[in-house]
């Protein structure tokens, strides 16, 4: 289940392939890099980004400008969120991403940038904390070009997709113009092939030396993509400067979760500074859990059934207020721990436990449900649907409980059960 999380992120390239229209839309949870650290992964296998040092302080980031040995810095504050450039310091400094020649300029910037929320149309309605700038080279950006390599089912493997309709919503590219849209496999087995290489930079519009150059940056995006196990790497946009470099300008990549025991170091860059912390106290405690909007907390085992479980809340008017996957070696602590976590949630006015015990033994599901009721007091009203292994235990234990606990034959009974029980 970890892996569909954090994997499957909502980006351009992926949404080429695949789309959805669930009736209950669940947010995404990413392994979280910061936009300097995608630049020093390019960086280090030698894929060409601008010249760029990280600040903590007004004076460190002056001190970098000087040293930098640039013609024109760019100033970007670091968040895990986009439009920052139009974005608003809770100061009322207005912009994220800041233009200047003059080093000594960069430090009142940086100033009212560090320390201060900045609001944006994807931060949340108080904005976040801004705690690291970006100094960086301003390049000129003569020509745009999108690329990406991605894994796709599809293709059983990795798939390049390119346009040379760069630095802009590549969805729109593909609906408006799909000839311009190029996507080719590339067998894992013997990797990017020198003439893919320079088939999709010539489908770039690349041309001379640029072409030769574009090539050389392609193969080594796969490098990378192999080497730090990605699901994704998306480089939008993907330019050429004036004066005659191919640039990777900005940068989005995902990771298989699965493969984090070979991947420490790339895992150990996860900044969960800006992540909802009832999702940081879940993964200690291996429970797959993504915060929402609504008042009904979910507890499930299995992300189809969890997803179909919001879906049917909402079918009857009600609001999922999580996605949680108990996953299907809970223990009876896990269940607990699930309990805590739901209800630390304050807008959560009921509680709908949905169990198929396949793997999962519906047994320990209620003995789990019973403790955590009585050590956490619970006075949320409490739906409670288990079938599978071990049902007819389970369901003595709970009526042999002497809790408040509605119980509920199937999943429909059981949303309509928990949506009425907040009228």
């Amino acid at each position: 289940m970890a892996v569909m999380w954090r994997s499957l992120g909502g980006f351009a390239a992926t949404k080429l392939f695949r789309a959805q229209t669930p009736v209950c839309s669940v947010p995404v949870r990413c392994l979280n890099l910061q936009e300097y650290q995608s630049k020093k992964l390019m960086q280090d296998f030698n894929i060409t980004v601008q010249k760029f040092k990280v600040a903590e302080n007004a004076p460190q980031a002056v001190d970098i400008a000087k040293n930098l040995n640039v013609h024109e810095f760019v100033i970007k504050a670091q968040i895990l969120a986009g439009g920052r450039g139009k974005g608003v310091f809770d100061n009322g400094y207005k912009g994220g991403v800041h233009l200047t020649k003059i080093p000594e300029e960069v430090g009142p910037m940086v100033k009212n940038m560090i320390g201060h929320k900045l609001v944006t149309k994807q931060t949340p309605k108080d904005g976040v904390t801004v705690k690291k700038v970006m100094v960086a080279e301003a390049l000129d950006i003569e020509r745009e070009t999108y690329f990406a390599i991605l894994m796709d089912r599809a293709y059983n493997g990795p798939v390049m997709v390119g346009s040379p309709m760069g630095g802009m919503d590549i969805e729109e590219v593909a609906v408006n113009n799909p000839e311009a849209i190029f996507k080719e496999g590339i067998d894992i087995m013997t990797g990017i092939t020198d003439t893919q290489a320079s088939d999709m930079a010539r489908n770039l519009g690349f041309v001379g030396d640029k072409l030769q150059e574009a090539a050389a940056q392609i193969k080594r995006l796969y490098e990378l993509f192999i080497a730090v196990d990605a699901t994704q790497v998306e480089i939008n946009p993907f330019g050429e400067t004036p004066d005659g470099r191919v640039v990777c300008f900005d940068a989005k990549m995902n990771f298989d979760d699965n493969a984090e025991f070979r991947q420490k170091e790339i895992f150990g860059l996860d900044d969960m500074s800006e992540s909802d912390p009832r999702e940081i106290e879940a993964s200690k405690h291996n429970l797959n859990y993504i915060g929402m909007d609504g008042n009904i907390a979910c507890l499930v085992n299995g992300a189809g059934l969890a997803m179909a479980t919001m879906d049917i809340i909402k079918l009857h008017g009600g609001n999922p207020a999580n996605f949680l996957d108990v996953g299907g070696g809970v223990t009876e602590q896990g269940v607990y721990n699930a309990f805590k976590l739901v209800t630390s949630d304050k807008q959560v006015k009921s509680i709908l436990v949905n169990i198929f015990g396949g793997i999962v033994n519906c047994a320990t599901i209620a003995n789990g449900i019973t403790n955590a009721c009585r050590n956490i007091h619970l006075t949320l009203p409490l739906v409670v649907r288990l079938e599978g292994t071990n049902v007819e235990a389970a369901k003595k234990i709970l009526e042999d409980s002497g809790l408040p606990i509605t119980s509920a034959t199937d999943l429909d009974s059981a949303a309509q059960k928990a949506v009425a029980s907040l009228r």
